[in-house]
């Protein structure tokens, strides 16, 4: 009989690795991967159609509330690409959502206590089978504290902002170095210091600064700490 699975969850700051990070080990145990900032985005998007950032960078939390009622969001994988996409009210969005003008929003939105608990309520749905590798801003304090396994990923901001101007670049989207590293620690301070569901690092989880590792050094560090995990649930059984 196989293991009983587990929900992994993985936070940390804006463009440090970790829906790379997440989609390997989830790919590796056979998990679902569920990348909750997209679901932000997305609302963060919805908002920006609707005009709502058009003459303020704050329009009222009523207006984005309006929102919610009628907004659909899908999550599909996507064979072909390998894999998940986001839907808006039946639209694919995953790539429109990615663009320095949706991040230039987000946390703004991500603050905003309906909003979160929405997405909240969506995120527990998803991962009620258990068997996901779940990341985003407060999986492991919020979302699924008893989460069997909690990894706070974080980078310095100047290697997060490279990675992120570099993902701009290959995607063929226009960029700055300096405003993606403002942005990145605009978005830190929002993250940090909002009233709900603050971006902060659980009791229980584990600090992965992966500044100077790669990808393969990472998933090193992740399978020992999952064999460590899993063994210490087989004696307590």
């Amino acid at each position: 009989m196989g293991q009983e699975k587990i929900i992994i969850a993985l936070d940390g700051n804006s463009s440090c690795g970790k829906s790379t990070y997440a989609k390997l080990i989830a790919a590796e145990l056979g998990y679902s991967y569920i990348d909750t900032g997209a679901m932000y985005r997305a609302v963060t998007l919805a908002a920006m159609d609707a005009g709502l950032f058009t003459d303020t960078d704050a329009p009222p939390y009523s207006r984005i509330e309006s929102l919610l009622g009628p907004m659909e969001l899908n999550l599909k994988h996507n064979p072909d690409k390998q894999r998940t996409e986001i839907f808006l009210n039946g639209r694919m969005v995953e790539d429109l959502i990615r663009g320095m003008d949706v991040s230039a929003h987000v946390s703004y939105i991500a603050a905003i206590s309906a909003v979160r608990r929405l997405m909240v309520e969506y995120q527990r749905m998803l991962g009620i089978e258990k068997g996901v590798v779940m990341d985003g801003r407060d999986i492991g304090t919020v979302v699924f504290p008893d989460a069997a396994i909690k990894i706070f990923l974080t980078a310095s901001v100047e290697v997060r902002a490279g990675r992120r101007y570099r993902e701009l670049i290959e995607k063929g989207m226009a960029a700055n170095f300096s405003d993606v590293q403002q942005n990145l620690e605009k978005r830190d301070r929002i993250d940090s210091n909002r009233a709900d569901s603050p971006l902060k690092m659980a009791d229980d989880a584990i600090l992965l600064d992966n500044s100077e590792m790669t990808l393969e050094e990472q998933m090193t560090w992740f399978r020992k700490l999952y064999q460590e995990v899993r063994s210490g649930a087989d004696e307590k059984d």
